[in-house]
């Protein structure tokens, strides 16, 4: 339900051309080089974030997933709030591109919406160890929407992180079953999410984009969970609210982390959250993960540090051209 940070690394990110040396900056917080300080937000967001994906899974058994999501981005709107005010300092509703706020919004309820549908009959370590692979789509959507050249390496890693999505849900076999489809297309649609970010992140604030997201989340949800609505028990509606806090905080975590340090460097640290998921998984709902799981989440893993390995050397090449001085200076 919630994005693991290695994916989420990319809500702060810009797009990698380089701008004029005439361009006026952005108005964001400076990015201060304290890695250790970023890997322990880091840390501390994937208990946030783990929190909600197990509270998802265990309101499962009594509410629809439609429902656990509109009482998730009602949490989510509410905490956004002060963003909405016109006349508060914090009023982040002024756009230049509401129609990708829309899309953006929609692909972001649509990834939380499917995921929690796959929890209902999943394994917590084996969904979200599929969710991983948000990176390798994003790799290939980037091409289409970003114009981004992805070299064989990175393709490679591609192959390496999809075979690791095979061995996991062995498709073919007695041991597939179909709702393992769900985090597959739960990550693509975290990926269009992505996607849409970085085609904003030169002209919207952070806060501008996750307020929008909740309003639209909230919009559509809203308009569906009449039709699947089950009267909540006050223990629901707690644990419901429990969902909405952690997985804005943990993202809100996620985003502070990246202004210490770099996505390579914190990107390794938020693989953790799949020891979280499994420790609770095993202590709730008595769920151990297979050896398929392991392995196939091994591979997962490795295609995704190498793909941060080479995002890191690609922008350190793109540095070293933008600071080497003009012939004509």
């Amino acid at each position: 339900m919630t994005p693991p940070p290695a994916v989420a690394a990319r809500l702060d990110s810009v797009p990698l051309a380089l701008p004029a040396k005439t361009s006026v900056a952005r108005k964001a917080p400076a990015h201060t080089d304290r890695p250790f300080k970023g890997i322990a937000l880091i840390l501390l967001s994937t208990v946030f974030l783990g929190t909600s994906d197990v509270t998802a899974k265990y309101l499962s058994s009594s509410l629809p997933s439609i429902e656990i999501a509109w009482i998730r981005f009602l949490v989510f709107a509410l905490i956004m709030t002060p963003a909405m005010l016109p006349g508060s300092p914090l009023f982040a509703l002024r756009s230049s591109r509401p129609g990708l706020h829309v899309l953006r919004g929609a692909a972001l309820l649509g990834s939380s919406l499917i995921f929690i549908t796959g929890l209902g009959f999943l394994p917590i370590a084996e969904a979200s160890a599929t969710s991983f692979v948000s990176p390798l789509f994003v790799t290939a959507l980037s091409i289409a929407f970003l114009g981004e050249k992805v070299g064989m390496r990175r393709w490679v890693a591609t192959a390496v992180g999809l075979a690791g999505v095979f061995i996991i849900l062995r498709p073919g076999t007695s041991a597939f079953h179909p709702a393992a489809v769900f985090p597959l297309v739960s990550a693509l649609a975290w990926a269009a999410t992505l996607i849409l970010t970085r085609m904003m992140s030169g002209s919207e604030r952070p806060i501008t984009v996750m307020t929008y997201s909740s309003i639209v989340g909230v919009a559509i949800v809203s308009a569906l969970v009449p039709f699947v609505w089950v009267t909540p028990t006050w223990h629901d509606i707690m644990f419901g609210i429990l969902i909405g806090v952690a997985s804005t905080v943990g993202q809100w975590i996620v985003v502070l982390a990246f202004r210490y340090g770099d996505a390579s460097v914190l990107a390794p640290f938020s693989y953790t959250q799949l020891l979280w998921v499994s420790i609770l998984g095993f202590l709730i709902f008595g769920e151990v993960p297979d050896s398929w799981t392991i392995l196939g989440a091994g591979f997962i893993v490795a295609s995704g540090l190498y793909t941060a390995h080479r995002e890191r050397v690609r922008r350190s090449q793109l540095l070293d051209v933008a600071n080497e001085p003009s012939p004509n200076a």
